[in-house]
């Protein structure tokens, strides 16, 4: 339960956070196109989050697991890094910034996705915080660590779909809206730091 607790908490702060895929998605339920919409808000990030989890499975294959206890620290560091910087600033990403990928075209998709993989966040979530985890599951038995991952899915996509959901309820309410939404989201991903920082130290 720690560990579903843990995966949906860090899943449900992705979903929150808007991206440039959250505004392709809200164009297209402005339009009444929910397919549309859920499949870009499912879709890449699917094809994405898989590449990852590959990719960082092969990884910690390979590294002793002294070392992933470190490694696990600075996860927890630098998640609580972003919360408070995040918290500070606010993140005053504009929505014009992100919207200019916002068309629903196989280059704005691609763009848009891209432009998650290159995100910082993507890189800190598998490399420190879902890398460590699976050493663990190497080290005790990939079973154990399952509802990690189980929880990240639900907490994410249940988290996109929402957030999309309600922003696109009404113009009058979105501003102010999203702006309460990365304030919880932020909060919650300064708690969840602190969680996995705590969990790191008592392993």
């Amino acid at each position: 339960m720690e560990l579903f607790i843990l995966g949906a908490g860090m899943g449900i702060v992705g979903g929150l956070f808007p991206n440039p895929l959250h505004m392709i998605a809200l164009t297209q339920v402005a339009l009444g196109r929910w397919g549309r919409a859920i499949f870009v808000l499912l879709g890449p990030p699917l094809v994405v989050d898989g590449a990852f989890l590959l990719v960082t499975l092969f990884f910690y294959r390979w590294i002793p697991f002294g070392i992933v206890h470190y490694i696990a620290y600075v996860g927890g560091a630098v998640v609580i890094g972003f919360a408070t910087y995040a918290l500070w600033g606010m993140r005053r990403t504009t929505e014009e910034a992100m919207a200019k990928s916002a068309v629903y075209t196989f280059t704005g998709v691609t763009v848009a996705t891209l432009a998650e993989v290159a995100a910082p966040g993507t890189w800190v979530y598998w490399i420190t915080i879902a890398g460590p985890i699976l050493a663990e599951g190497r080290a005790h038995g990939y079973g154990r660590v399952v509802p990690f991952f189980v929880g990240s899915v639900v907490g994410y996509y249940g988290a996109a779909i929402f957030s999309t959901a309600v922003m696109a309820w009404g113009a009058g309410l979105h501003k102010r809206f999203k702006q309460h939404l990365i304030l919880a989201a932020n909060i919650l991903l300064l708690l969840m730091g602190a969680s996995y920082l705590l969990r790191a130290y008592l392993k």
